[in-house]
C-alpha cells in the first residue's frame, strides 16, 4: 500500500563540492547522480553553513545556526593537541531546540541513520529510531509506516584524498585528467589527491545507485522524495574556509516536489533549510525556532537573499569569521585580521596538498597567487564577484566602485549577527563554564508516571510498591527537567520511543521503563513500573483496590525519593581550563548564562514563548 505522505531518502557525500557532470565538470563519470538531477531538480547555488564536519551537522539537525546555539566550535567532545582548551564537552543548546527528526517521530515517522553524527553533542536517545551502521528504512516494523532514512557516504572525506586512504581501482581518475586550481601548486602529488577525490566520488555515486535501486525493488521510488548534498567542500583552502572551494555544496532532489524533471534552479539555499523543507514536504509544523526556510513542500517561502557562513575555532587554533553570499557577491569578515592566514591545525597539515603547499614555499616555487595563503595577516574584509572570479583571488572591498555592495552585505551580515545572537563573542571557557556549571555536564532528573484511569485521577506519581490498577489505563509521563523529551519502552518490546501523549496499556501485566533526555545533557536514570491493569468494567472504589503505599499518595513525600536538583545526581566531570563561576541560580534546570544566548535575540522571543514539551 502506498502512503500518503512521502517518505524522505537523505544520501550525503562527505566534504563534497559539486563537481560532477551534472554542474559542468565531466572529469569523473556520476551515472546516478547525474540521472537524479536529469529526473528531479538541481540547485546551482547551495551553501553549508560552516566549513567543516560538526558545526555545519549541528545545523542540520538542528535547524539552528551554530553560532546561535554554541555549536561553533570544531570539535567539542574530541582531544586535540592543546590539552588546555576548554573543549571534551556536550554543547548544552537552549532548551527549545530538539534535532528535528523528533518531530518526524511524533507524526508517526520511522527515522533511520546510518551513521554518522557528529553534532557536537551526543545523538539524543529520542532522536532516531535506528541510529546505527545497520540502518535503512528496510528495518522498520511496518511497512506502511513513512520514513526518514539518512546515509552518509565517507569515501569522500578529505582523508580519502591522503596517499595511504583507500583507493578503488575501479573508479580510478587518472591525475593528468583533474584541472589544479590556481592557488595550488601543479606538481604530480598535488594531482594525484585531487583525483583521489574524483575517485572516491564515482565510488559514493555507485553506492547512491545501490539505494536507489533498493527504493525500487521496494515499489518505494513513486512515494521517496531522495535528497543528494553535502556537508562541506573538500581540501585545503575549501575545507575550514568561507571560500566557495569550502561552502559550495551540491543539491539535488527529486520526487514528488511539484518541480518539472530535469529544472536547474538558481534560487540560493543552505544546509540550514534541509530541516524546515523536510518537515514541509512531510506535512509537519515547522517550529517556530527554526532559523532555515522551506524551499519544497507546502511551506515554501519567497528565496533567500543572502546565506551566512561561519567559521570558529577549528581543532587546537581559535578564529572568528563571519561571512555572507548573495547570487552574486561574497563578502567575509574577519575578526582576527592580525592572524596569518593559516593558523596551525595538526590534522589539516597531514593533507598531501598541505604537504606539498609548505615544501614549495620553502623552496620558493609558488607564485603570487598561491602565496596569498602564508600571508602573516589578513583584510579585515573581503568583497568578491564569485562569478567573475569563481576563485576568489581579487578582493574588491577597497574598490570604490563595489562601494554599495560592500556596504549592503556588511549591512545583511550585521543583521544576521544581531538576529540569531552570535555567540562567537563570548570566549569558548565563559561558555563551557555557563553550560557545565562547575565543570560538570548537566544531566536531566527522572522522569515520573502518572496513572490516569477508573480510579486514578493523575493524583499521585509513580513509581510504586503497588502493582495494580483498574482498567482501562493510561499513562502520563513528565521530566522536571524544562526542555527534556522522554524516551520509552516495555519489557516486551526493548526499542526506546518518544513520548508524545498519554500511554493506553492493554488489560494484564506491562513493565514500563522511562528515561529523560535533553540534548547536552547526560540521560536520567531509567526509572521502571510494573503493571497489573484489571480488566474494564464498572469503575470500582478507591477501596477496591488494595491500599497503595503512603509514599504514593502523597507526591511531596515520593518526590523526596529523586533528587531535588540536578547538583545532587551523579554527573561527568568536563574539563575547565580555569576555575568555574557559580551559578546563577541553583534551583534552575538551565544552566546559568544563557540569557547571553540566542534565546534572547531570536525575533521570536519578542513574540511568543514555546509550549512546554508533555
Amino acid at each position: 500500500m502506498t502512503n500518503a505522505r512521502p517518505n524522505i531518502l537523505w544520501v550525503s557525500f562527505e566534504d563534497c563540492n559539486p563537481t560532477y557532470p551534472c554542474y559542468g565538470d565531466p572529469t569523473v563519470r556520476t551515472p546516478h547522480l547525474d540521472a537524479l538531477a536529469e529526473e528531479g531538480c538541481l540547485w546551482r547555488k547551495a551553501y553549508s553553513t560552516a566549513p567543516v564536519c560538526s558545526p555545519a551537522r549541528s545545523a542540520v539537525i538542528t535547524g539552528m545556526y551554530p553560532i546561535s546555539i554554541g555549536t561553533h566550535h570544531h570539535r567539542t567532545n574530541s582531544g586535540n593537541n592543546y590539552k588546555s582548551l576548554a573543549c571534551n564537552y556536550q554543547a548544552v543548546v537552549p532548551h527549545y531546540v530538539k534535532c528535528f527528526t523528533e518531530y518526524l517521530r511524533g507524526a508517526g515517522y520511522y527515522c533511520a541513520n546510518n551513521s554518522k553524527t557528529d553534532y557536537q553533542f551526543d545523538a539524543p536517545l529520542t532522536a532516531w529510531d535506528d541510529c546505527s551502521g545497520s540502518g535503512h528504512w528496510r528495518n522498520r516494523p511496518d511497512s506502511d509506516q513513512p520514513f526518514f532514512a539518512v546515509f552518509n557516504l565517507g569515501r569522500t572525506h578529505e582523508s580519502g584524498m591522503w596517499e595511504k586512504g583507500v583507493l578503488d581501482e575501479e573508479f580510478a581518475i587518472s591525475p593528468e585528467n583533474v584541472e589544479v586550481p590556481p592557488y595550488l601548486p601543479d606538481t604530480e602529488k598535488v594531482r594525484r589527491s585531487i583525483a583521489r577525490n574524483y575517485t572516491n566520488i564515482a565510488y559514493n555515486d555507485a553506492r547512491l545507485g545501490e539505494l536507489l535501486a533498493q527504493l525500487d525493488e521496494d515499489g518505494l521510488a513513486e512515494n521517496t522524495v531522495v535528497f543528494h548534498w553535502s556537508d562541506h567542500g573538500p581540501s585545503v583552502r575549501g575545507k575550514r574556509w568561507p571560500y566557495e572551494a569550502g561552502i559550495h555544496v551540491p543539491m539535488i532532489v527529486r520526487g514528488p516536489i511539484n518541480r518539472e524533471p530535469g529544472t536547474v534552479c538558481e534560487d540560493l539555499v543552505s544546509t540550514i533549510d534541509l530541516a524546515p523543507t523536510v518537515l514541509s514536504l512531510c506535512g509537519v509544523t515547522i517550529p517556530w525556532h527554526l532559523q532555515g526556510q522551506a524551499f519544497l513542500g507546502p511551506r515554501t517561502v519567497a528565496p533567500r537573499e543572502y546565506v551566512y557562513i561561519s567559521r570558529d575555532r577549528y581543532d587546537e587554533m581559535y578564529d572568528m569569521t563571519r561571512a555572507c553570499r548573495d547570487s552574486h557577491f561574497k563578502y567575509i569578515r574577519h575578526y582576527h585580521p592580525e592572524y596569518p592566514y593559516l593558523r596551525w591545525n595538526s590534522y589539516r597539515n597531514r593533507h598531501p596538498i598541505m604537504q606539498e603547499l609548505i615544501r614549495c614555499q620553502a623552496e620558493e616555487t609558488l607564485n603570487e597567487i598561491q602565496l596569498q595563503m602564508f600571508r602573516e595577516s589578513r583584510p579585515a574584509e573581503e568583497l568578491f564577484d564569485v562569478d567573475a572570479d569563481p576563485h576568489e583571488l581579487a578582493n574588491l572591498a577597497d574598490s570604490p566602485a563595489y562601494a554599495e555592495d560592500l556596504a549592503r552585505l556588511r549591512s545583511a551580515l550585521d543583521g544576521w549577527i544581531e538576529e540569531v545572537g552570535d555567540l562567537g563573542a563570548i570566549p569558548e571557557e565563559t561558555m563551557v563554564r555557563n553550560m557545565c556549571p562547575d565543570g560538570i555536564q548537566p544531566q536531566t532528573r527522572p522522569p515520573v508516571m502518572v496513572p490516569l484511569g477508573p480510579s486514578d485521577f493523575g493524583e499521585e506519581i509513580l513509581p510504586t510498591e503497588d502493582t495494580r490498577f483498574q482498567g482501562p489505563l493510561r499513562v502520563q509521563l513528565q521530566s522536571p527537567t524544562q526542555g527534556a523529551s522522554i524516551a520509552w519502552s516495555t519489557a516486551l518490546n526493548e526499542t526506546w520511543n518518544l513520548y508524545t501523549g498519554p500511554i493506553s496499556l492493554a488489560a494484564g501485566q506491562t513493565t514500563l521503563r522511562v528515561r529523560a533526555v535533553r540534548i547536552g545533557y547526560q540521560d536520567s536514570p531509567i526509572v521502571e513500573q510494573q503493571f497489573v491493569v484489571m480488566a474494564e468494567g464498572p469503575v470500582a472504589p478507591r477501596t477496591g483496590l488494595p491500599p497503595r503505599s503512603p509514599a504514593s499518595h502523597n507526591p511531596g513525600t515520593l518526590l523526596a525519593r529523586y533528587p531535588s536538583t540536578e547538583s545532587d545526581i551523579p554527573s561527568r566531570a568536563v574539563p575547565a581550563a580555569h576555575p568555574p563561576a557559580p551559578r546563577a541560580d541553583p534551583a534552575s534546570d538551565e544552566p546559568a548564562g544563557r540569557t547571553t544566548a540566542s534565546a534572547i535575540t531570536h525575533p521570536a522571543h519578542r513574540q511568543t514563548t514555546p509550549a512546554e514539551n508533555p
